[in-house]
């Protein structure tokens, strides 16, 4: 029986509400299945952090994560964090950056009971992590933006061919899993070299899967598709601005935030983080949704379980997904969805239908 070394981090806001939640039905899902040990380890990261070691997200925190299998992030508010903090990435990015967790993998899917926009919604959306767009992660040092002048501000993209082709193989793996059906995203009539690097990358890396059906759509035209007729649309693959709004429209799209979940991964260590913030508004009434979280944390075993070729960590992550979904289907939902369970009072009701 093997041991998967788990970090937990409660971060700011909700995010000691909602981990607190999914923590519980993790234990009793575990508790249930005695063949899948996991040991948990909480770390500092957040405001609380900052208040006991002067930092976010301190050294001995990605000590400890380095050698972990995985780790369950709570959301931060790092716009609340001293202005000392305020050129350095936030947590999320320099976890992302720091153990170049280079696929955010982020899964859309209708669930029975909860009203949506969509129907038949069924897709993943594989977003490059590391580059493109996102300054705070797209430089081996430093940062890809800067002011010329003070009404002067330049942003640089950056798209790598590596980085491209190691997202594209990701995507198309997972599409050989399910319906063998890639849809690559770009901006290549406008933004022609970045963007077309992107989609000349991904159709090379299509030729080695000759079973998989590709398309590819300017990502103002696939927003509008996604609205129309998201059931069309399986595995998504595309640069990280992009993935990131188009992975929030689909997400609202079939329910809300609060039910979206995401991992980060590289090949080796995966990191469980919901789409969600901090909703530092509602912090204190146990109204949160941990929906996000929990399903974030049931991907993160499914990745481990998949990846160590785990058949009893699979059936404990498929376990923990049915009680969850047969809850919500059952209404029992967080204010945010029309329902009357608090966080705390929506853990229980999974745990009693894990039974």
């Amino acid at each position: 029986m093997k041991t998967y070394q788990l970090g937990v981090m409660y971060g700011d806001g909700i995010g000691e509400e909602v981990v607190k939640a999914t923590l519980d039905v993790l234990k009793a899902a575990n508790q249930m299945n005695d063949l899948v040990k996991l040991d948990l380890e909480v770390l500092p990261m957040g405001l609380k952090a900052i208040d006991e070691f002067g930092h976010p997200l301190p050294e001995q925190t990605k000590e400890k994560l380095s050698k972990k299998d995985g780790w369950i992030m709570g959301p931060h508010d790092s716009a609340a964090y001293p202005d000392r903090f305020n050129e350095e990435r936030n947590p999320s990015g320099e976890l992302r950056h720091h153990f170049d967790l280079f696929a955010n993998i982020r899964p859309a899917k209708s669930v029975k009971g909860i009203k949506s926009l969509v129907n038949d919604a069924d897709l993943v959306i594989y977003r490059e992590n590391t580059e493109g767009y996102y300054p705070d992660r797209n430089m081996y040092s430093g940062v890809g933006e800067w002011m010329v002048t003070p009404d002067v501000a330049l942003s640089t993209g950056v798209f790598t061919r590596p980085a491209i082709e190691r997202i594209a193989r990701a995507a198309f793996e997972a599409a050989m899993t399910r319906h063998k059906q890639v849809t690559i995203v770009h901006k290549a009539n406008v933004i022609r070299l970045g963007t077309g690097l992107f989609k000349e990358v991904c159709l090379e890396v299509a030729k080695e899967y000759p079973e998989v059906k590709v398309n590819d759509f300017h990502v103002d035209a696939m927003a509008a598709h996604l609205v129309k007729r998201i059931s069309d649309f399986d595995i998504i693959v595309t640069e990280n601005m992009f993935g990131d709004i188009l992975s929030d429209l689909t997400g609202e799209l079939v329910g809300g935030l609060g039910l979206s979940p995401a991992i980060n991964a590289n090949h080796t260590q995966a990191m469980a983080q919901a789409v969600h913030g901090s909703a530092p508004d509602i912090v204190g009434q146990d109204i949160a949704n941990p929906v996000g979280v929990m399903l974030s944390t049931v991907m993160l075993l499914d990745w481990l379980g998949k990846k160590h070729q785990d058949n009893h960590l699979i059936d404990l992550a498929k376990k923990m997904e049915d009680a969850i979904l047969s809850a919500l289907e059952k209404g029992k939902t967080t204010p945010d969805l029309g329902g009357t369970e608090s966080t705390e009072s929506f853990a229980k009701v999974v745990i009693n239908l894990l039974n």
